[in-house]
């Protein structure tokens, strides 16, 4: 008994300082992500080396939804922090899925969901000066009419599974699409969409909250697959005018949510604002006392996300002294260095603070 009550207070201890818990759920629970902070992967096994991709390519796609920014692992020390992706985790399960191939024999898919830690993710935006997308985000009004070739008719409410592409592909760019109730009225603008009267559809749209309209008109090409034409509206003023082609009639449709999104962002998404000024700073490093001390010091700088380059200048006794390419001046990189604990500052970690000490 006594053994038992030990391995259990250890388990427990350990999984209290684990940086990525796994999931606990009763029976019959199936593991779902929810909220802006949570992400589903398709893994291929739950081994340590799939489990730590998964975080990365989920924690891509947080950034991508908070920020509105579809590049975003381009940015400076992004791909630092990717790679780092368990240290933004808080907790993790699995979800086992039955599908159907290509050749009608069933499949099996193992997916990843992800709960990620929001006040780490939003340190980590503010701290290499990412742009914000800033929460609520509006839910515009889906006008989608589709013609098969049986004639075109409009997606309503109670026919939503048809337009679950792009309304899916909307809640992965982290905001949602609202359907028209659908009604015989609704379905007498199919005329309007067909020939591009976004007014008439904007008036239609009155009564939905925002007033805001993604109007789509999707028909098979001539060459084969399907062609899908745009008009994104906010308050009456076209945003967006584009359109989508594919053979596959799902990727086709999906674009719509990419197209009003990103004209969303390039209206409401907020610069970045870094926590200092970008630059190069000249920055001494005491505690560094034999050639270890060096090779641990240089290799930490070499990883640390808003750092762009690192390049030691001399050594004296009162320290290494560094001129370093800082992302996000003295202050960004003062706060990763409390989040490692690799470095202190001495003094008060602000854009003053020129001098760190080597733990």
């Amino acid at each position: 008994m006594a053994r038992t009550y030990r391995l259990l207070t250890v388990f427990l201890f350990l999984a209290a300082f684990s940086t990525a818990v796994f999931a606990q759920r009763v029976e019959g629970d199936r593991a779902r992500a929810s909220g802006a902070y949570a992400t589903e992967v398709v893994v291929t096994n739950q081994s340590d080396a799939q489990r730590n991709t998964g975080f990365a390519r989920g924690l891509l796609q947080v950034l991508q939804r908070m920020t509105g920014d579809r590049a975003i692992n381009q940015r400076p020390g992004v791909g630092d922090e990717l790679r780092n992706a368990k240290a933004y985790v808080d907790h993790y399960d699995y979800r086992q899925d039955e599908g159907v191939s290509a050749t009608g024999a069933p499949s099996f898919n193992t997916t990843l969901v992800v709960q990620y830690d929001a006040k780490k993710v939003d340190e980590m935006i503010a701290t290499l000066g990412l742009p914000m997308w800033p929460q609520p985000r509006p839910k515009p009004v889906l006008w989608l009419a589709i013609d098969d070739g049986s004639g075109p008719r409009l997606v309503g409410l109670d026919k939503a599974n048809a337009a679950r592409p792009v309304l899916d592909r909307a809640k992965q760019r982290g905001y949602a699409l609202g359907l028209p109730a659908g009604n015989a009225a609704e379905q007498a603008l199919v005329g309007s969409i067909w020939r591009g009267d976004a007014a008439a559809i904007s008036r239609a749209s009155a009564k939905y909250a925002p007033p805001m309209q993604l109007i789509g008109k999707m028909y098979r090409a001539i060459a084969g697959g399907w062609q899908v034409e745009w008009t994104f509206l906010d308050n009456g003023k076209q945003l967006a005018k584009s359109s989508t082609y594919d053979r596959d009639a799902r990727r086709a449709m999906s674009g719509g949510a990419d197209i009003a999104a990103d004209a969303l962002i390039r209206k409401y998404a907020k610069p970045g604002k870094a926590l200092g000024p970008a630059g190069t700073y000249t920055i001494t490093f005491t505690g560094v006392n034999s050639t270890d001390d060096f090779i641990r010091l240089a290799a930490y700088l070499e990883k640390v996300a808003v750092v762009k380059r690192a390049t030691p200048v001399r050594a004296t006794p009162e320290g290494l002294t560094y001129e370093l390419e800082l992302v996000s001046g003295v202050a960004g990189f003062s706060r990763i260095a409390t989040r490692d604990g690799v470095v202190e500052a001495v003094g008060d970690g602000d854009d003053s603070t020129t001098t760190f000490h080597l733990r």
